[in-house]
């Protein structure tokens, strides 16, 4: 039996990168997915088709994967996206809040709506999505699970994307408030902190040898992780297998929160 298996979970940012990696792992742990994108729908379809024979190899009743389009910063849009899973399925068990976008500018030159369209996704679109799941879950009883995707920038500052790090921070500590003010109704918040990843949203260095030569070089394990890594972590946290974990953020990121440039003794501190 796959750990997931019955198990309705709606994938934010489904369409590429971690979020397509995540609903592919669920499908294949046994889960139904509900993959939300905001424009690329072709790339939400290539997502589709993989979840597909992802589940098809496990399940032979069929697969009850779906599309489910919206822009998550608008609240419109996150009643709408849910009404449609729930109308489809009756329940879901499982939230991931994986969207985000960031944009990259030194913090004076910054403009506001720039800086407001990174908060409205990171962190507006994951708590909006949160509340409608936290409204399900207490209405229909049982727990659920609420998973966040951070990124090492909840603790590590990155200079240049301060709106990114803020969301990011916003995030870890939205998640640790929920999972206290939830625990005693059964529902379970937890976050996967990425680090470095070859996923689209970094391509700015992926695609670049000698930018990605540099990224890794800073990474204790010396090499950028893969969305797969993230969404392997993902499947344990939804799984019973993490019944007794809530309120945490799992870092995976190669080592890149355990202060790499302190591998050499360079400090005459003790």
């Amino acid at each position: 039996m796959k750990r997931l298996e019955g198990k309705n979970v709606l994938v934010t940012g489904g369409s590429t990168g971690i979020g397509r990696a995540t609903a592919i792992r669920f499908a294949d742990e046994g889960a139904n997915v509900a993959i939300n994108y905001h424009s690329s729908e072709t790339e939400a379809e290539i997502t589709l088709e993989e979840t597909k024979n992802a589940c098809s190899i496990i399940r032979e009743k069929g697969c009850r994967e779906m599309l489910v389009q919206g822009d998550i910063a608008s609240e419109e849009d996150v009643r709408r996206i849910f009404r449609e899973v729930l109308t489809a399925w009756g329940r879901l068990d499982i939230l991931v809040n994986n969207a985000g976008i960031q944009t990259a500018s030194p913090t004076h030159e910054t403009a506001m709506d720039a800086y407001d369209r990174v908060l409205a996704v990171n962190l507006r679109g994951a708590s909006l999505c949160s509340r409608e799941a936290v409204r399900h879950f207490l209405e229909r009883g049982g727990g659920g699970v609420i998973l966040n995707n951070t990124s090492v920038h909840e603790t590590i500052p990155k200079p240049q994307y301060a709106p990114y790090a803020a969301s990011k921070a916003g995030l870890g500590a939205l998640s640790r408030t929920l999972a206290l003010e939830y625990a005693g109704q059964g529902i379970r918040v937890n976050t996967v902190a990425p680090g470095a990843i070859n996923s689209p949203i970094n391509r700015e260095w992926t695609d670049d040898p000698g930018k990605k030569a540099d990224v890794e070089g800073h990474i204790p394990m010396g090499r950028a992780g893969e969305p797969e890594e993230i969404a392997a972590a993902f499947a344990f946290l939804a799984s019973d297998e993490a019944a007794y974990i809530t309120g945490q953020t799992i870092y995976v990121d190669g080592g890149l929160t355990l202060y790499p440039d302190f591998r050499m003794p360079w400090s005459s501190g003790s």
